[in-house]
């Protein structure tokens, strides 16, 4: 590990001094491509030179306790045993830094909800779902546009697809794939019966034209009138789109905008986005046969959350994670589940890093 932090240390310093270079600084491009590489870097390095503060640190303290000065080796004493409670914290710090980044985590994403057991509670609660998610997005300064909806009779959803635009969200949604459960007496319910419905969720990274390669001739797009709310022009004219994908059968719809052109972008953003995650679930296969991820495995079948109302509850069933709030979680105050997530994801890819460390024969020489 230490010898790849002294590799990362030499190339931050390689990239500061062509930053100072006349050649860099008058190539924009180059430049803007090198700090961005530059700051990448610099937390990394910053901890391993306070690592390397605190290493020198303890030695001299050590030195210090062999003084002939009670005072001095006192002092030495207390600056060695803050330096020693110090050290552990810096080298988790390091760790976590040195785990490969998920390349997806500055992206956008597309936002997928659906209604599944339960008929119109199950369309109620994905509502309840999609404005948990929108608040949650408003708390971070995230913008949230609707790409398509499809609306129950009694005001719940069938479907709803929106895109969130902001600073790292997927890093923070990722982990939200998967059934949301919610346990509740409906409003349609006469005896006081608490009834289990679903609703299925899908957080996918936005996928840009560099991502994914769509040729032309692998779509058949087809026009359609608009159907619900929306007024004559919406519903006699052909501004609805359907795109589907030839070769992986993948079919988008988008009707939402009056107009033609703007729901075909639209309907390509997602159609982008769920040919990636096609490509993204062949590689999570692969690693799965290494590595069962406690968390962050996207299946949309597992059940990863409850939404208990008679008892107050919401309890991520991937981390065992309980909090009796749930007006608050269904509020957007949903930090804490994913502070958790986060935790227990980086903790098990520490793990899996020490096993490959030590199966490597590296684990001793640490």
């Amino acid at each position: 590990m230490f010898e790849r932090l002294e590799q990362i240390a030499a190339r931050y310093e390689e990239l500061g001094r062509e930053m100072a270079s006349d050649e860099v600084v008058n190539d924009h491009e180059r430049y803007q491509k090198i700090a961005k590489q530059h700051r990448d870097l610099q937390p990394v390095v910053d901890s391993f030179r306070d690592y390397q503060r605190t290493k020198q640190g303890i030695a001299d303290a050590q030195s210090m306790l062999a003084e002939t000065d009670p005072d001095i080796r006192a002092m030495a004493q207390d600056e060695l045993t803050q330096l020693e409670e110090r050290l552990p914290k810096i080298e988790e710090d390091l760790k976590l830094k040195l785990l490969p980044k998920d390349p997806n985590d500055e992206k956008n994403v597309i936002l997928e909800i659906r209604a599944g057991t339960g008929g119109d509670e199950a369309s109620l609660f994905a509502a309840e779902i999609f404005r948990m998610y929108s608040r949650f997005a408003e708390q971070h300064r995230w913008k949230v546009e609707i790409l398509s909806s499809s609306e129950s009779g009694i005001g719940g959803l069938k479907e709803v697809i929106a895109i969130i635009e902001g600073d790292r969200v997927y890093s923070q949604l990722k982990y939200e794939s998967g059934v949301h459960r919610v346990q509740r007496v409906p409003a349609t319910e006469t005896q006081g019966r608490v009834h289990t419905s679903a609703v299925t969720v899908a957080v996918l990274p936005e996928a840009e034209d560099v991502d994914v390669k769509i040729e032309a001739k692998d779509l058949r797009i087809d026009t359609f009138c608009s159907s619900g709310p929306g007024g004559q022009s919406v519903n006699t004219t052909y501004s609805a789109v359907r795109i589907t994908h030839l070769p992986t059968g993948t079919v988008v719809s988008c009707q939402d905008e009056k107009s033609q052109i703007k729901n075909r972008e639209k309907g390509m953003r997602v159609l982008r986005s769920r040919l990636y995650e096609i490509e993204m679930e062949k590689q999570q296969s692969a690693l799965a046969k290494e590595r069962k991820a406690m968390v962050g495995s996207g299946d949309r079948s597992e059940k990863i959350r409850t939404y208990n109302f008679p008892q107050d509850r919401v309890t991520d069933h991937r981390i065992g994670f309980t909090r009796h709030n749930l007006p608050g979680v269904l509020n957007g105050e949903l930090d804490e589940f994913i502070d958790n997530l986060i935790t227990v994801d980086q903790a098990d890819k520490l793990q899996h890093l020490f096993e490959e460390e030590v199966s490597s024969g590296n684990g001793k020489a640490r």
